[in-house]
């Protein structure tokens, strides 16, 4: 999940929270059930969610893996705490403030405070 979170990153989740494309979540490996594992929901589709790293050269995400099914999606992440406090999860309203044509042009705004948008 580099640049967003880097091993060691100690993050705050909420579990059961409502997922929504651009939501960092913690889920549960669909093919090793013991590890967790932190990744954004690009989408969803039929059978689960599909999730991708922020780094783009790793495809240890859904393009090896496939889609993830909900029951394995535990939650969503709020905020990392360490090493630097950052806040990953800014509610619809905050995020389409962010988004609007004032604010979209202070370079990486949006990302700063949370909003995941391709190109930014």
């Amino acid at each position: 999940m580099v640049p967003t979170l880097r091993e060691g990153d100690q993050l705050l989740v909420r579990y059961g929270a409502p997922i929504r494309p651009g939501a960092v979540v913690l889920f549960r490996h669909p093919l090793q059930q013991d590890l967790l594992v932190v990744k954004r929901a690009a989408e969803r589709r039929p059978k689960g969610w599909w999730l991708l790293s922020d780094n783009r050269p790793v495809d240890s995400d859904s393009r090896s893996y496939g889609p993830v099914p909900d029951d394995l999606v535990l939650g969503r992440v709020l905020l990392r705490l360490r090493p630097s406090p950052a806040w990953l999860a800014p509610g619809r309203r905050l995020e389409r403030l962010l988004l609007s044509p004032r604010l979209a042009r202070v370079p990486g705004l949006a990302r700063r405070l949370g909003v995941f948008v391709e190109g930014l």
